[in-house]
């Protein structure tokens, strides 16, 4: 995928993933991030690359038998990426918040609920 003129760099897009505010010559890759077309695959995808080490970490330190170290992980990654999807619209909102921008009013959503 191409990037953008004013895109963050990856360092900058994995601290965006971790919950990190992003420098406001940042926003319209901020905006344009959160409202276009595929926003929630995004969203869902930068959840997953923040969570996969936690999942790693899960599956290699349990101690017990070898459906424990894939049951485990999966089931963190199945619980959180299920969490993201089902708030992806109240993170959103929340996200652009954080960084001052106004949230889009969508019709098929309704209105933030913040």
């Amino acid at each position: 995928m191409a990037r953008r003129s004013g895109d963050p760099g990856l360092g900058r897009q994995l601290l965006f993933a971790l919950g990190f505010r992003l420098p406001p010559r940042y926003y319209d890759w901020l905006r344009h991030d959160l409202t276009d077309a595929g926003w929630r695959g995004r969203m869902t995808l930068r959840h997953l690359a923040a969570t996969l080490p936690i999942a790693a970490v899960l599956g290699v330190a349990l101690p017990g038998p070898i459906w424990l170290h894939i049951a485990v992980p999966a089931l963190f990654l199945l619980t959180s990426v299920g969490i993201v999807a089902m708030y992806a619209s109240e993170l959103r909102v929340s996200r652009m918040r954080r960084h001052g921008l106004e949230p889009p009013d969508d019709p098929d959503l309704g209105h933030p609920s913040h």
